[in-house]
C-alpha cells in the first residue's frame, strides 16, 4: 500500500501514454477511444497486479472555501479489476478484492467523488490494477487501462459518466437487435414444429436460437450489472454456449439436407463440441493460471483453435454432401451457411486482419452480429418456403390417400353372401388409412363359395392401387372359372411387370356344398382347421415368375368344423417388448370368431394390416 502514498518515489517507473489513437476502437465491444494495454507497451508477460500513479496540480481558483467538489471518471475499458486511491486513501473500486481471491466483472463505466478535504494543491492518484492470467489469451491488446481517467468538477464528471453509459448502450445495440431476431426465430421455428412434428429441422433451429439467445442475454447482462462474476460469465459463454451453439448449427444443417448418416454426423459433432469446450475451459478462469500453468497457454489456444476449425471442416463437409444430395435447391442454403461460418469464426478472422467491427448508422456492430441477422432472415424465408411447399404436398397426399381409401372401401366387400350350409365371417383392419390386404367372397354356380385372400407388399396409395387391380381381376375371372389354380395363374400373369419390386401373396379356395375344399396357394400363410394348420402345396408369390404354376390341394370340411384364413398381420403382431404374436398363438385362437382373432392381435400390438376370413360348415337345418 506504500505505492498509493503521495510520498512514494516513482521517478524510476516507466511512463505510459493513455491517449487513445485517432479512430481506435475496442476489438471486443466496438466502443471508440481504445488504448492498447500493457501487454503491447513493454510488459507482454505481466499478469495479476500492477500500479498506475499520476500527480496532478489543482489550482486556478479550484481551491479555497468556494471550490466545487471534484470527482474522477474511470475509463470503461480495462482489464480486469481496480482499486482507486487519492492521496493514499481508497475512494472506490471495481471488483471484489479479498486476501486470497479477486472477483472481477465485465468492465463498466464508474465515477468516484474525491474526499471533501481534497480541493486543491497536488493530488496523487494511484490505481491498483489486477488482470486474470487468461485475459491476454482472449485478445492481443490486453492489460490494465485502455483509456485515461478523467479528473474534474463533479457535475462535469457526471456528464462524462452519462456519456460513457451512452457509449456502452451504443455498443449493445447489435446484441439487442440480435436478441430480438433470435426471439422471433424461436417463436417462428417452434410454431412450425407444432404444426409439422415430422420435420426435426424446425426443432433444431429453435434450440440453436434459444441457446444463442441465452448467450447474448448473459453477455448483455454483464455490461449493465455485477450480478454475474466474469468467471461465471466466461464459463457460460466460452465453455458452454459458444461450443454448443456451433454444434447445434452443424446438426441443424445436417438435418436440413437430410443426410442419411445423421446419427454418425451427430456423434462426430458432439465429440468436437466437447473438445472445444474442454480447450476453452483450460484457458479460462478458474482453471488457467491455477491448475494449468501460464506457460502452456499458447499451446492450449492453438489446440482449441484447431478443434474449432475441425468443426468448421465438418460443417463444410455437411454442405458438400447436402448439395450433392439436393442439388436442385441446395444452393439456396449456401449463403446462410457461409454466414454461419463467418459468425462462428469472427475472432479467427480478426487474426488475419479482417475487420470485426463495422459502423452501421453510427452504431458499432460486430461482423458476427451482422452475419447472424442476415443468416436468420434467409433461413426463416427458406423454412417458410419449405413449410408452405410441404403443406401443399401433404394436402395433395391426403387427398390421394382419401381417394384410394374410398376406392378400397368399395373394393373390400361389406356384405357377405349368404350361402346355405355355410357360416362366413370376415374382418378387415388396415394398419394405416389405406392397407395392402384384400379378400373376396363370391358364390359359386353349384351353391358353394369361392374365397380369395391376399396381401400386397407395401402400404399406402401404391398398395391400394395394386389391390384395386387384383380385386378387379378376381371378379372378372370368377365369371369364367372357379378353379383356384386357374385364378392364381391368371392373377400372376396380370401382376408380372407391375410389381415395382414388390410381390403379392394370395390364397384361393373353393368350398363345395358337400364340404370338399380345393386350395391353391401363392406364398400365403396356410389356413387353419379346428386349430391345426393345413399342409398344402405352395408356390411363389404373384408377380415374380410368369411361368409359375399353382397346384391344387383338396380337403374335406366336416359339419361343425371351422376353416380360418389370415394375412400375416396376425402372426406378425408385436408387443412393446418386441415379441411376435407368432404362429402358436395364431393356431390357438383360430377356432374363435373372426372379430375375436382381430382383437387379440390388436391388443398384442398391431404392426401390419390384419384380415381374417372364417368359413364354418353347418349341419343341415
Amino acid at each position: 500500500m506504500a505505492w498509493a502514498s503521495p510520498a512514494f518515489d516513482d521517478s524510476d517507473w516507466n511512463t505510459q501514454d493513455l491517449t487513445p489513437p485517432p479512430g481506435s476502437y475496442d476489438p471486443v465491444s466496438g466502443s471508440s477511444g481504445f488504448v492498447p494495454g500493457w501487454t503491447t507497451q513493454g510488459y507482454p508477460k505481466l499478469i495479476h497486479y500492477a500500479w498506475y500513479r499520476l500527480r496532478v496540480q489543482v489550482s486556478d481558483g479550484s481551491s479555497g472555501a468556494g471550490a466545487l467538489p471534484l470527482a474522477i471518471d474511470m475509463p470503461f475499458n480495462f482489464d480486469d479489476a481496480y482499486q482507486l486511491y487519492v492521496n493514499g486513501r481508497e475512494i472506490g473500486h471495481f471488483g471484489e478484492f479479498n486476501p486470497h481471491s479477486i472477483t472481477f466483472f465485465n468492465a463498466q463505466p464508474r465515477s468516484f467523488p474525491l474526499p471533501s478535504e481534497v480541493k486543491g494543491g497536488t493530488i496523487t492518484i494511484a490505481i491498483r490494477m489486477w488482470m486474470d492470467a487468461g485475459t491476454p489469451l482472449l485478445y492481443e491488446d490486453a492489460g490494465g487501462l485502455h483509456g485515461p481517467p478523467l479528473l474534474g468538477e463533479a457535475s462535469a464528471i457526471d456528464a462524462m459518466l452519462r456519456l460513457a453509459w451512452e457509449t456502452t448502450n451504443r455498443t449493445q445495440v447489435g446484441n439487442i437487435v440480435e436478441s430480438t431476431f433470435l426471439l422471433l426465430a424461436i417463436i417462428f421455428s417452434f410454431t412450425l414444429f407444432v404444426f409439422d412434428r415430422s420435420k426435426p429441422t424446425y426443432l433444431w433451429l429453435g434450440l440453436v436460437c434459444f441457446v444463442n439467445l441465452l448467450w447474448r442475454a448473459t453477455v448483455t447482462l454483464g455490461y449493465y450489472s455485477t450480478l454475474l462474476p466474469m468467471v461465471f460469465e466466461s464459463v457460460m459463454t466460452d465453455i458452454v454456449f459458444a461450443p454448443l451453439t456451433l454444434g447445434l448449427w452443424a446438426i441443424f444443417w445436417a438435418n436440413w439436407f437430410g443426410l442419411e448418416n445423421i446419427r454418425k454426423v451427430t456423434r462426430i459433432v458432439w465429440a468436437l463440441v466437447v473438445c472445444i469446450a474442454l480447450g476453452a475451459a483450460l484457458v479460462r478462469p478458474p482453471i488457467f493460471g491455477s491448475l494449468v500453468p501460464v506457460s502452456a497457454g499458447v499451446w492450449l489456444v492453438r489446440f482449441a483453435m484447431i478443434v474449432k476449425l475441425l468443426l468448421g471442416v465438418v460443417l463444410l463437409w455437411i454442405t458438400y454432401r447436402g448439395m450433392r444430395k439436393r442439388a436442385a435447391d441446395a444452393w439456396l442454403a449456401l449463403v446462410p451457411i457461409l454466414l454461419t461460418i463467418v459468425w462462428a469464426y469472427e475472432e479467427e478472422l480478426s487474426v488475419i486482419h479482417i475487420p470485426s467491427i463495422l459502423v452501421v448508422a453510427g452504431f458499432p456492430v460486430s461482423l458476427g452480429v451482422i452475419s447472424m441477422l442476415l443468416m436468420l432472415g434467409i433461413i426463416s424465408l427458406l423454412m417458410l418456403r419449405g413449410f408452405i411447399r410441404d403443406q401443399r404436398e401433404n394436402a395433395r397426399l391426403k387427398l390421394e390417400i382419401e381417394q384410394a381409401r374410398q376406392v378400397q372401401h368399395v373394393l373390400i366387400p361389406e356384405a357377405i353372401p349368404s350361402i346355405p350350409g355355410l357360416a362366413i365371417e370376415s374382418e378387415y383392419c388396415p394398419a394405416q388409412q389405406v392397407g395392402g390386404d384384400f379378400f373376396q367372397i363370391l358364390r359359386t354356380v353349384n351353391g358353394g363359395v369361392l374365397a380369395v385372400i391376399g396381401d400386397v407388399s407395401g402400404k399406402g396409395t401404391p398398395a391400394a392401387m395394386t389391390v384395386s387391380l387384383l380385386v378387379g381381376t378376381i371378379r372378372t375371372l370368377a365369371h369364367y372359372t372357379q378353379q383356384p389354380k386357374e385364378i392364381l395363374s391368371a392373377m400372376n400373369q396380370r401382376m408380372c411387370g407391375r410389381t415395382q419390386g414388390g410381390f403379392t401373396t394370395c390364397l384361393a379356395l373353393r368350398v363345395d356344398p358337400d364340404g370338399t375344399v380345393t386350395f391353391a396357394n401363392a406364398g400365403h400363410p396356410a389356413p387353419y382347421v379346428q386349430g391345426h394348420e393345413l399342409m398344402i402345396e405352395n408356390d411363389l408369390p404373384l408377380g415374380l415368375d410368369a411361368t409359375a404354376t399353382y397346384p391344387e390341394s383338396t380337403f374335406h370340411l366336416s359339419e361343425g368344423e371351422r376353416l380360418a384364413m389370415f394375412t400375416d398381420g396376425v402372426a406378425e403382431a408385436r408387443n412393446p417388448a418386441g415379441e411376435l404374436f407368432g404362429f402358436a398363438r395364431t393356431a390357438a385362437i383360430s377356432c374363435e370368431p373372426a372379430i375375436s382373432i382381430v382383437h387379440a392381435a390388436q391388443d398384442f400390438g398391431q404392426a401390419d394390416d390384419i384380415t381374417v376370413v372364417t368359413i364354418t360348415r353347418l349341419a343341415p337345418a
